[in-house]
């Protein structure tokens, strides 16, 4: 069965992160592309922490076809912004289901694990997108048939700026 009208869950940190550390200059636009085409993504979520300082990047993250997603944000004693948004996606995920044949999760954190278990049981999984290859949790490993790592290297000029 061909699914059609499939939804993407994305951990923007992690994201963002995995990608600036191998040096990609990724292009979300390109992405959210890349996701209605290949995979059917008709809503795409992304999930981050809101910062007033911000604004243009999320209205720009609406204008690409995402539906953003916010955590408010603190600042730790060291001055470091904390906004995991893991729990507002499982929430998300999980108030949508009816509403999507297939989810895309699109993180490496192994605090998705019981989501992803839970999405493969009811036969609502397409597939686990992980950033990076080389550094993701352990506790995915065993859902090693729907995993699909972005950073392969093929995918590096459909998804980075300044690439056709």
């Amino acid at each position: 069965m061909e699914t059609k009208n499939n939804f993407a869950f994305i951990d923007n940190q992690n994201l963002y992160c995995a990608m600036r550390d191998i040096g990609w200059d990724f292009d979300y636009n390109k992405f959210r592309r890349y996701l209605k085409d290949k995979f059917n993504i008709t809503q795409a979520f992304i999930f981050i922490g809101y910062k007033v300082t911000n604004q243009i990047l999320y209205t720009q993250f609406e204008r690409m076809g995402y539906v953003v997603i916010f955590k408010p944000t603190l600042i730790s004693k060291d001055g470091i912004i904390k906004g995991n948004c893991d729990a507002e996606l499982v929430l998300h995920t999980m108030v949508h289901i009816n509403n999507f044949d297939k989810a895309i999760i699109v993180s490496g954190d192994g605090d998705f694990h019981c989501l992803v278990e839970y999405l493969i049981k009811k036969n609502k999984l397409l597939k686990l997108m992980i950033p990076r290859k080389d550094k993701y949790s352990a506790l995915l490993r065993k859902f090693i048939k729907y995993i699909f790592f972005i950073n392969h290297q093929n995918l590096k000029y459909k998804l980075t700026k300044n690439s056709k």
